[in-house]
């Protein structure tokens, strides 16, 4: 049967057409994850906290604000690299940094942070001063930074803050309460003390007494445009100020959320791809052409060649292959190329045996003894006669063999023996069940990668089902 044929009977079917979508849609969106991440994405960017310190942690996805009755804060992340302002007077250069964000939520920021990186300077630090200016006018004095000073055998320039930025948590800063707290009583009357906006801080940033209950109780959320101006002094003409940034911790996050350590676990869930369909072809392709070659040679050549593939199979068939691969792992490390090559050496033997009882019957055929009468060589008959007839039931066996191999890898991750510098499904399963998140509720943890991995085996199970008929000839009747 020809390619074109195949493919035509694989069209034909429901199943076939829904299995040939989900694979395009996993090809290409694999496609761009190569062309978009970096190759170290796991070690250089998934286990590094630095990069996830500006995302909240353990929150839902963005689109839960769709449903009718959620209106969480969404997260904001405000960033200015650029002064809109800069004027000199006295030697000392005032720049003026502004970044706007609408709010209109009825619930508070779950917390704000500011963050300072690329701080260049001659002379003197330059001193950074944070306010927050409200929809009414109001303004609050959030921050009052000074960078670390010229170390002793330091020249000139100076730069602090060029590999780490400085990040200051305000919702848990004692002096931002103390400031929040005068505000309170400046502008409401509202005396209270600085430990009473201990966790609830971000109310009376974002908020205004409603004249229903006493102190916080009574705030409800001020809605419009909040402006927050960063003011740098700078003692010389030449300093510089890199990007300045400022954070709204918000309620939902992104397209899957995060986990507990604010990674967003859409790109974690999206880079997991390609790794699944990787470990998956791969070591359907290593078993096929192992499982191949020595069933049809064992079936064709007989005698001692097919006792002793016979016994091998017959051996790596009753060993148990999870144990195995826990102690393989154990002693020679967490290795992604590791897991694949043990599933490929002990994936094998089913495929050698089945395709041995079908070359035992085409042997005796009268393709192969017109071959043979012709003077073909056994290899020739083997690889160009016989692997031709049962290539289209090898291919449905490679594909069913695939969803196998990328289960095998989630349940091995899942135990905790995954390579660790590479994200996948299993892996973002495992931290979700090690850390809890089934326990308390943080479903957009466990759901979405237990169901991809069940979409991805399922895409393979109805490829296998489509290209049933191509195996059978029988089945080409009903279609």
């Amino acid at each position: 049967m020809r390619y074109r044929e195949a493919l035509h009977i694989l069209l034909s079917s429901w199943s076939g057409r829904v299995g040939a979508f989900l694979l395009m849609v996993m090809v290409f969106a694999s496609a761009y994850v190569l062309a978009t991440y970096p190759l170290d994405f796991g070690s250089k960017q998934w286990n590094n906290p630095a990069l996830w310190a500006d995302n909240p942690s353990n929150v839902p996805p963005a689109w839960l604000n769709l449903i009718p009755g959620i209106d969480r804060p969404v997260h904001r992340v405000l960033k200015a690299d650029k002064a809109v302002d800069r004027r000199s007077t006295a030697g000392v250069v005032r720049e003026v940094y502004r970044v706007a964000s609408e709010i209109g939520t009825s619930q508070p920021p779950t917390f704000t942070s500011f963050s300072l990186s690329d701080v260049m300077y001659y002379d003197r630090p330059p001193l950074i001063t944070v306010a927050l200016v409200r929809p009414d006018g109001t303004e609050i004095l959030l921050v009052q930074h000074v960078a670390p000073s010229r170390r002793s055998g330091e020249s000139g320039p100076v730069s602090r803050y060029a590999e780490t930025p400085f990040r200051i948590f305000i919702s848990g800063d004692e002096d931002a309460r103390h400031r929040a707290a005068d505000f309170l009583g400046r502008e409401y009357n509202l005396m209270m003390p600085a430990t009473a906006l201990e966790g609830r801080l971000e109310l009376a940033l974002f908020g205004q007494p409603s004249g229903e209950g006493a102190g916080l109780d009574g705030f409800r959320m001020l809605p419009g445009e909040y402006i927050v101006e960063v003011e740098a002094l700078l003692y010389d003409p030449r300093d510089e100020i890199g990007e300045i940034k400022y954070v709204i911790g918000g309620a939902v996050f992104g397209a899957m959320g995060t986990d507990s350590q604010g990674r967003d676990l859409a790109r974690g869930l999206l880079f997991g791809l390609p790794v699944a369909l990787a470990i998956g072809l791969t070591t359907a392709f290593i078993v096929t052409i192992i499982g191949t070659f020595l069933g049809i040679l064992s079936g064709f050549s007989g005698g001692v060649t097919d006792s002793i593939i016979q016994r091998f199979t017959d051996i790596l068939t009753n060993i148990p292959l999870l144990p195995i691969l826990i102690f393989l792992i154990f002693i020679l490390g967490q290795k992604l190329w590791l897991v694949v090559a043990i599933l490929a050496v002990f994936g094998w033997p089913g495929l050698t045996i089945t395709t041995r009882t079908m070359v035992l019957q085409l042997r005796s055929g009268q393709l192969v003894e017109a071959t043979r009468a012709l003077g073909a060589s056994r290899w020739r008959i083997m690889f160009r006669h016989l692997l031709l007839q049962v290539a289209p039931f090898v291919l449905a066996q490679m594909i069913f063999l695939a969803p196998a191999a990328i289960l095998a890898e989630a349940g091995l991750s899942f135990l905790g023996l995954g390579d660790p510098s590479i994200p996948t499904w299993g892996q973002i399963l495992e931290s979700g069940f090690r850390t809890g998140a089934v326990y308390v509720g943080y479903w957009w943890w466990v759901l979405p990668p237990g169901l991809l991995v069940v979409l991805t085996a399922m895409t393979f199970v109805l490829l296998t089902l489509g290209l049933e008929p191509v195996v059978n000839p029988r089945l080409r009747t009903r279609l």
